[in-house]
């Protein structure tokens, strides 16, 4: 941008703005954005990780969306949807005039492809298979209506997150398990189109003219890798990039006051986790992998749970920015958030007892061994695998640390090929996906390939609320049915949920002076559910002179007095973007 002379006032707040901000940009617009997590693929049949997910939904809407400023179910692909009296059949409208970014029409028939290639192929079923699971037909009856016929009643059909891809490019993919999804530019139909990906470097993206519910206010944006959190943050720090997010505690504060540096701290909707291999099972009922046949007593998991002091792991790893962790949906989503009526004590006294009783007594000071594997250049990880060790080790239970690569550590969980390891999820609003990927479906089949399970939990009495909540449509009765999943989940142990971290994010307030966050009051820029924080994202003193959109945001109110030879204008404030996604 090249200067301009101005008072200017700034105070981070959130508020609705209208009008517009007048300047000059001197070549492309371009949001850089830090990241630290590999991406596992851009195939959005298999991308499984969070940084892999999040930028699938740039490039593909899926069929319905979550609002940006309350998270109510709002429009994508379809603009309408209706169920049959029985809730067995429900109609889907997609509105003629939206485009991919090739110029191709899209219809009814792309939905109807995309669902059916996940009902016919084990491997489109990777990442989404849940959604689906329950799914009789999917039909186009014409170009714009969907019909969708499930075997059951299901609530979650406007909660469906799978990215719609064209048919008119997918139809021709004959290897999904390896396509890479790299022919760029690829065809999409959300904000961003992928222009480039050098993994280990960058991915890059730009802006889709054509997008249906109008262009983003920038020209590029850019996903740039970093070795760990650290590096980003300096990078930030000296105007590298633009905006970083999951920063450790101390990272965070270290940037109070910094010029040019705004910060956001938000009531996440991810959790920390500590997966304990309950011996791992495919589909067939076959163990797999090499996990500690000790963890398979659900007596020794309670003892490792119960010797983890949550409380101060949140005092002294998170700095107070966490919540104590309980059940899988995150204190974010109250309504379906479960607390047991008295929390798991931290005793480990009684986890020394329990051991005992457990036939696992101490021999020469130790019980027996168990790997602890997390992700290198993630400052949880790496500083909680030492309180965990060293909580372990009271008990009798010697733990050896592995920091290993996000592939590697993907690879071990996926193989089952760990004891205890370090993981996370972000929860939808909807807490059907995170409550499927405990289920016995999602177990992998004998060739290893099929759904995306978290900690290979595989339990009769589970499985039975699951299908319960998924039809039913009376909303008490089903919140009341996710309680006591989440509660048969925390009494078996298949995992720890060690926390609820805060989204800590910070970002270049001279470079980008809005960024949509999500809910309105008090929510995140990344991580979303949907794209509002990239797609809204406004520069600062951007040029505009076509409207533009409205909402509730966090960033910087400026007041810019332009002095001219034939006078003072005073810009006006612009709105900016705020609608609904995720």
């Amino acid at each position: 941008m090249r200067a301009i002379a101005l008072r200017f006032t700034a105070a981070v707040m959130a508020f609705t703005f209208t009008g517009s901000v007048p300047a000059v940009a001197d070549g492309p617009v371009t949001l850089k954005v830090a990241i630290v997590q590999q991406i596992d693929s851009m195939n959005p049949f298999l991308a499984v990780f969070q940084s892999s997910t999040e930028i699938g939904r740039l490039m593909y809407d899926p069929l319905t969306t979550y609002a940006q400023d309350d998270q109510r179910v709002v429009e994508a692909v379809a603009a309408k949807w209706e169920p049959s009296p029985d809730k067995l059949t429900w109609t889907f409208t997609v509105p003629g005039g939206k485009k991919w970014s090739d110029g191709q029409p899209i219809t009814s028939r792309d939905v109807a492809f995309t669902y059916n290639l996940m009902l016919t192929n084990e491997t489109a079923r990777t990442a989404n298979g849940s959604y689906v699971a329950n799914f009789e037909s999917v039909t186009a009856p014409d170009e714009q209506t969907v019909v969708i016929k499930t075997k059951a009643p299901q609530v979650t059909m406007t909660a469906l997150d799978v990215p719609i891809v064209p048919e008119h490019k997918w139809s021709s993919v004959s290897d999904l398990k390896n396509y890479r999804n790299e022919d760029f530019p690829v065809v999409g139909s959300g904000p961003f189109i992928l222009t480039d990906h050098k993994p280990g470097e960058f991915i890059k993206l730009k802006a889709n003219k054509d997008y249906w519910r109008g262009a983003p206010k920038y020209d590029e944006l850019h996903f740039v890798y970093f070795k760990n959190s650290d590096a980003a943050v300096q990078a930030l720090a000296k105007g590298e990039i633009d905006l970083v997010n999951r920063m450790a505690p101390a990272q965070f504060d270290s940037l109070q006051g910094k010029e040019g540096v705004e910060r956001n701290k938000a009531r996440g909707r991810r959790f920390n986790e500590l997966l304990v291999n309950p011996g791992a099972q495919n589909k067939s009922g076959q163990f797999i992998g090499d996990g500690n046949p000790v963890l398979r007593d659900v007596r020794v998991r309670r003892a490792i749970a119960q010797s983890i002091d949550l409380e101060s792991l949140v005092k002294r790893v998170s700095l107070g920015y966490a919540e104590i962790g309980t059940g899988i949906v995150p204190p974010v989503f109250e309504k379906y958030h479960w607390e047991p009526a008295r929390r798991r004590a931290f005793d480990p006294a009684a986890a020394r007892a329990a051991l005992d009783a457990a036939g696992y007594p101490l021999r020469d000071g130790t019980r027996f061994s168990l790997r602890l594997m997390g992700r290198s250049g993630r400052a949880y990880d790496e500083q909680a695998s030492e309180y965990i060790k060293t909580s372990l080790a009271d008990v009798g239970i010697r733990a050896e640390v592995q920091l290993v690569s996000d592939d590697q550590l993907n690879q071990a969980t996926t193989a089952a090929t760990y004891d205890l390891a370090f993981s996370g999820w972000g929860a939808n609003v909807d807490p059907d996906f995170i409550l499927g990927l405990h289920t016995c479906a999602q177990r992998p089949g004998p060739d290893g390939t099929g759904g995306t399970t978290d900690s290979y939990f595989c339990d009769a009495e589970y499985d039975a609320l699951y299908a319960q909540q998924l039809s039913e449509f009376d909303e008490a009765r089903r919140i009341d049915l996710v309680k006591r999943m989440q509660e048969r989940f925390y009494d078996q142990v298949p995992s720890v949920v060690l926390s609820y971290e805060n989204a800590l994010e910070a970002y270049r307030g001279d470079r980008f002076s809005r960024f949509p966050v999500q809910p309105a009051n008090g929510g995140v820029i990344m991580a979303q559910n949907g794209v509002w924080g990239y797609y809204g994202a406004v520069p600062a003193l951007a040029a505009s002179s076509s409207g533009g959109v409205s909402g509730v945001v966090i960033g910087i109110a400026v007041v810019a007095v332009l002095v001219l030879v034939s006078g003072v204008l005073v810009a006006r404030r612009r709105r900016v973007t705020a609608e609904e996604r995720e």
